[in-house]
């Protein structure tokens, strides 16, 4: 059948096997778990590469330096302001549904030992942001696939290659052509997706059994509704500022969408992420610059877990919060959950860190939510997908460098006619608010009535 050919259905069908594998045969379920990591190795290896050469070769094409300190900007501005309303969100409706209140848990009768190990990690992440952020080793950095210190360095090659000007155009020539090989590969890799979310999914099902769902239900339910309050609010409001409904740029990402709804990892679409926000028309500069940087600075559902999981264990355990007290904890979440790429358990790390320096929520409290935190990283995982697809929509839109009546025009068109518009990885002098191929899109479309 065509249509088993597309590969959101492939997913979908290795999803809804996956969940009846752990249902069904939980043990076998549970044995199906190196399928899913293998996928996001596989995945995993080569994002540091792509970013490399997305961002170097990027801003070596950009019209100024200044434009990337003006890009830059811009993009932590938009960050800190969506997730400050995200970790808001989360607080007053945890304030308003009160999910943890009732369960009246002693914190001294809970086994600390499961949570041992984040405590050592919350540790390590908040010993310093430049440690952090600046490696000491180059090399090193591109190993251990931490984006932050790629990203770094990437920049800094970026500009010195935009310093040389032409003696550094073999060079980028070169970078560009082996940035184009890896996204080649990525295309190879993505066949196995479906295998890769059935082997997670049947884990999850499998290890915590959808019964997890029925233990604190009342968390689980108020996150959900959170996170889709928020996507379709806000992160809805500015993709229409952007010039893009949030639904046709929701059905344009459904297989990246799916594919993190099976993995709970947002790692595992990142070169994918950029190579269609690039055939959307969104600068390759603009997309190397706010989506690498967005798995760390742009958390909207780890801002929106942190708050409500906070006040979750706070009203479980009987912990009285004043207003004061809460707005304490959130200026902490604004800093602490910041930077967590790359970190195993990024969430759970970042709110023991900030349960140990808000230091009157009892941290023992976080081994009531470590056997319900896979089903809420699903959601978790794709409001951060989605936010930082908007983000970056965002900040092109504000540099005057993304063309949304043509991005619409794309968006409408049939699937075959958008797998028809190649990348626009060519040289160009600026970033340019549309890309070859996107005027064909537009007429076909308008020819469909799109």
């Amino acid at each position: 059948m065509r249509v088993l050919k597309h590969l959101y259905v492939q997913v979908l069908i290795g999803l809804a096997a996956g969940i009846l594998v752990g249902y069904f045969w939980p043990r076998f379920g549970v044995e199906m778990k190196p399928l899913g990591d293998t996928f996001i190795r596989l995945i995993k290896m080569l994002i540091t590469l792509v970013i490399f050469c997305t961002v170097s070769v990027g801003i070596a094409r950009m019209e100024s330096l200044k434009q990337v300190g003006r890009v830059g900007f811009k993009t932590l501005l938009y960050f800190e302001v969506v997730t400050t309303v995200a970790l808001v969100l989360g607080l007053v409706v945890a304030n308003v549904l009160r999910p943890g209140q009732g369960l009246n848990i002693d914190p001294a009768s809970l086994d600390t030992h499961t949570m041992s190990h984040y405590v050592a990690d919350a540790h390590v992440s908040s010993s310093g942001f430049i440690d952090m952020i600046v490696p000491n080793s180059v090399v090193g950095a591109f190993a251990r696939g931490d984006l932050l210190q790629v990203l770094l360095f990437s920049v800094l090659f970026g500009i010195a290659l935009s310093i040389m000007s032409q003696r550094s155009r073999l060079l980028m020539r070169g970078i560009e052509q082996f940035g184009d090989t890896l996204m080649r590969i990525v295309e190879m890799i993505m066949r196995l997706a479906p295998l890769g979310a059935f082997g997670a999914i049947a884990f999850t099902v499998g290890k915590y059994g959808i019964g997890t769902l029925q233990q604190l239900g009342l968390l689980i339910l108020c996150f959900y509704i959170t996170s889709i309050l928020f996507i379709g609010i806000v992160l809805g409001s500015a993709a229409r500022w952007a010039g893009v409904g949030l639904w046709p740029l929701l059905r344009y990402f459904r297989e990246e969408l799916l594919i993190v709804l099976g993995t709970s990892t947002t790692e595992s679409v990142l070169p994918r992420l950029m190579e269609k926000l690039e055939r959307m028309g969104c600068p390759r500069a603009i997309v190397g610059l706010v989506l690498p940087t967005g798995y760390s600075f742009n958390l909207d559902g780890a801002a929106i877990y942190l708050t409500m999981t906070s006040l979750f264990i706070a009203q479980a355990t009987n912990t009285h919060l004043t207003l004061m007290q809460q707005i304490g904890l959130l200026a902490i979440l604004m800093l602490t959950s910041k930077g967590g790429a790359g970190v195993a358990g990024a969430a759970l790390v970042a709110l023991t860190a900030t349960l140990s320096t808000h230091n009157i929520i009892p941290v023992a409290g976080i081994t009531l939510i470590l056997g319900v935190d896979r089903v809420l990283n699903e959601v978790r995982a794709l409001t951060n997908m989605i936010g930082n697809v908007v983000a970056t929509l965002v900040v092109a839109r504000w540099e005057g460098a993304f063309d949304a009546r043509a991005a619409r025009a794309f968006l409408a068109a049939p699937r075959e006619v958008q797998a028809q518009v190649q990348s626009p990885r060519q040289p160009q002098a600026t970033p340019q608010p549309a890309h070859p191929g996107l005027d064909e899109t537009s007429r076909l479309a308008a020819g469909k009535g799109g």
